[in-house]
């Protein structure tokens, strides 16, 4: 019996971070972090229905929220197998609608909202399979993954026929990679201790925790006082040791000239990668800095908005590190699209994650890449940060310094009802509070 979508609702949901600067950064002082959450009901006799979000950082959210609402004409009324049966032509269509073309293309919050959607119906597919994402993914025939992307303006670079080859080179290593991955989960590493507005007290505890959980490699953001950066990665240096990976994220925050300039001053510290050094929209610039600060690496992808961007990336020899979004790109399909792009390019994916839901989703992609697409887990590790996991149904399970392989079928996108009643910005219990306090010390 196929399974008939009915309804899309979207809600706006804030949680608020920049109370104890969770997740700062050197363009991100305060962020809330936030999410645009979509839900797709249907006529399932199970009751099964897609949870797909989109990761913001507060204000602005209602707007992802908006274009979800826009874009949800698209699916509504559609069956999971039919939608199926033709994905690329589903994802297609979805980021072509002609009245909403003109706010994007395939960029800003449209592929944003996108993304929400085209997540959401994978998880409901993979519900329905009863699989979770990543196995759903992995049992996936070569051919049926190449009908899930869409080639335009990509097969000069990665033509179809070619994909389909990387594809077929790893299907008999396949379940030995998947045993593995079963058995011992992807490596993970974290940003939880390197916070820009944390203390040089709390980062040292943070990391020394860090190495007790079992990580190898830790993450901090740069970007502020220089004399400050290269003291905080000393104390974060010299609590992991020379053994223990270092990789430093500046969030786009310089120029390229000041990108080298500051890169070099903090390669006393010996790290691992420069993430975001300058605009992500600058594939030259990222070029210009990988070349001028050798052998340090160059990560980059959170804020990388399609394909072709990814595409041109790895044409022009800008980036070492591939960070796939779950988000910023137009959802699984086009997540699909660049790790076959790096694998053809021998770019070794990293993903980013982090914000509201990301570690939950991206772990399914990380695992799907080494079981079925990159093959290695060379040079490759995937970012955590242990914030808001609580609020999910199949929250993220990591230890020893590894993502578990998740179980659940599904995305593991599915939010609990008692936090989408607390935090749905403005009218949840949180926010109720936070204003009548705001009125009360007016008063």
């Amino acid at each position: 019996m196929a399974t008939r979508i009915l309804k899309a609702t979207a809600r706006d949901i804030r949680f608020p971070t920049s109370r104890t600067l969770d997740g700062s950064d050197a363009m991100s002082p305060d962020p809330d972090y936030s999410c645009a959450y979509v839900v797709l009901q249907t006529d399932h006799p199970a009751g099964l229905a897609g949870c797909g979000l989109t990761f913001t950082t507060g204000r602005g959210t209602e707007l992802c929220v908006a274009a979800a609402e826009l874009l949800a004409v698209q699916v509504v009324g559609r069956t999971i197998e039919e939608i199926a049966s033709d994905m690329a032509g589903f994802w297609r269509g979805l980021v072509g609608d002609s009245q909403l073309r003109w706010l994007g293309p395939e960029k800003g919050v449209v592929h944003l909202a996108t993304a929400a959607l085209v997540n959401a119906v994978w998880d409901l597919y993979a519900k329905v399979e009863g699989k979770p994402l990543w196995k759903l993914l992995s049992d996936m025939t070569p051919e049926q993954l190449v009908a899930c992307v869409d080639f335009r303006y990509i097969d000069d670079a990665l033509p179809r026929d070619e994909a389909l080859e990387i594809l077929r080179l790893n299907v008999a290593t396949r379940p030995a990679r998947e045993i593995e991955m079963v058995r011992e989960g992807f490596p993970a590493y974290t940003t939880s201790a390197g916070w820009l507005g944390y203390s040089d007290e709390k980062i040292q505890g943070l990391a020394n925790q860090a190495m007790t959980a079992g990580f190898t490699h830790l993450k901090m953001k740069v970007g502020g006082d220089p004399e400050s950066d290269l003291r905080r990665a000393r104390i974060l240096r010299a609590a992991i040791g020379p053994e223990r990976r270092l990789m430093l994220d500046a969030n786009q925050v310089w120029g390229v000239e000041q990108a080298i300039t500051a890169v070099r001053a903090l390669a006393e510290v010996d790290p691992w990668w420069i993430e975001e050094p300058t605009s992500p929209d600058d594939i030259l610039g990222h070029r210009r800095i990988r070349e001028a600060i050798e052998p340090i690496g160059v990560a980059t992808g959170e804020h990388v908005h399609n394909r072709v961007m990814f595409k041109q990336y790895m044409q022009a020899g800008a980036i070492d590190f591939c960070q796939i979004d779950s988000c910023r790109l137009g959802g699984v399909n086009e997540v699909i699209a660049v790790l076959l792009l790096a694998a053809k390019f021998g770019v070794p994916v990293c993903p980013h994650a982090g914000g509201v839901g990301l570690c939950e989703y991206v772990q399914h992609l990380a695992i799907f890449d080494y079981i079925a697409v990159g093959g290695s887990l060379d040079n490759r590790t995937c970012e955590f940060v242990d914030h808001l996991h609580e609020h999910f149904v199949n929250p993220v399970k990591v230890a020893g310094g590894r993502y578990l392989a998740p179980m659940a079928p599904g995305y593991s996108a599915e939010m609990k009802e008692e936090s989408l009643a607390v935090y749905e910005f403005p009218n949840g219990k949180e926010w109720l509070r936070e204003t009548n306090s705001r009125v009360s010390g007016k008063a």
